[in-house]
């Protein structure tokens, strides 16, 4: 569910698509609809809610992408791939008025927080006559001594690697700034352990732009599907995020570190607005479950085959209903491990870190 969110294009329009592609690599088009599914049935569950909203949003999930895809099997190829949601459209289709006015301002919020206008006065300084970041550690911060200039130097041979990555016309814009400073940066818990980046970028002008660095490993798939067609993982990431999404950043592109580490690289916070799941109510959360199932659908037409897969799911309901159940009982299954994990985690058997305050 988290993995859906709303972001500008390059043509500064709010869509509503997939955002996060770690993990891309080819699967079962079914996988991705349990998981969305069972994601459903657990939001419900943390926010308190009926038990038939549970299975409803399973099922809207399921009922949405099937008609979707359905409709896909009869559109040209070209019109799948120029299809899109439009986040107003997303907005307009939530029935509940509080809520609505909520994301709306959220969104114009998310709109005026832009690179030169929000990100750079608050993220960076200027020091000896230089912009360098903020440190505001542990979540932004620099390494220290030699190793500080060694990663700038590993940062600006990377950037040689990264530049070949992107279209003509991009690296012409690219080359237009230059490495002002780079530090390390917390980011998501789906990314610990991994190294994450920024990047400031300064034209002549002191014009910002500022990169996001993102270690990519191999998929947690690969041992079920086999090994990417990529030797490069942030190749892996950017390729499915080319495929899959309706319309991605200008600057993204991967690259590699002289340690050998793969990274992936995209604009920091180009408009986005994020999900606030915990203020949903039942018929809200059925409401976003059958917008995310067209994302997904749209996703799957771009990247596998429409008819293909409309023709498996024929125009009935059943296959609504099995998806559902599989998402109950396999969130029933999600929450006794997780409490497994919990008792394990309190009577010290799992060995736990301290809280960092992130």
């Amino acid at each position: 569910m988290l993995n859906f969110g709303a972001f500008a294009t390059p043509e500064r329009n709010i869509i509503f698509d997939l955002n996060d592609f770690d993990e891309t690599l080819p699967a079962p088009w079914e996988w991705d609809i349990k998981r969305l599914a069972v994601s459903f049935v657990l939001a419900v569950r943390d926010n308190g809610l009926k038990d038939k909203y549970a299975q409803g949003a399973a099922e809207a999930v399921a009922r949405a992408y099937r008609k979707k895809m359905l409709e896909y099997s009869k559109k040209s190829i070209l019109d799948i791939w120029y299809d899109r949601i439009d986040w107003e459209a997303v907005i307009e289709k939530t029935s509940d008025p509080e809520l609505q006015k909520k994301i709306k301002a959220k969104t114009e919020k998310a709109i005026k927080r832009t690179i030169q206008g929000h990100y750079f006065p608050k993220m960076s300084e200027l020091h000896d006559g230089r912009y360098i970041f903020k440190d505001s550690p542990p979540a932004l911060y620099h390494l220290k001594g030699e190793e500080s200039e060694k990663f700038r130097q590993d940062t600006l041979d990377a950037f040689a690697i990264y530049r070949q990555s992107l279209q003509d016309d991009k690296q012409r814009l690219f080359d237009r700034y230059k490495l002002s400073d780079v530090a390390i940066k917390v980011v998501g818990v789906g990314s610990v352990g991994t190294c994450c980046a920024v990047a400031l970028m300064l034209a002549p002008d002191t014009e910002p732009l500022i990169l996001q660095l993102k270690e990519a490993r191999a998929s947690v798939l690969e041992p079920y599907c086999g090994k990417s067609e990529f030797e490069n993982h942030g190749q892996r990431v950017v390729a499915g995020q080319r495929i899959i999404q309706s319309a991605s950043d200008i600057f993204l592109g991967w690259t590699k570190f002289g340690d050998g580490r793969h990274f992936y690289l995209r604009q920091l916070r180009d408009g986005k607005v994020k999900l606030e799941p915990d203020l949903w109510d039942g018929p809200r959360m059925i409401e976003i479950a059958e917008i995310m199932g067209t994302v997904l659908a749209r996703a799957h037409a771009r990247s596998g085959d429409a008819a293909v897969i409309s023709g498996y799911l024929s125009e009935e309901g059943t296959f609504d209903e099995a998806v559902g159940s599989f998402a109950v009982s396999y969130a029933n299954q999600a929450e006794e491990d997780y409490e497994l994990f919990a008792r394990a985690c309190k009577s010290g058997r799992l060995p736990v870190a301290e809280d960092l305050g992130l």
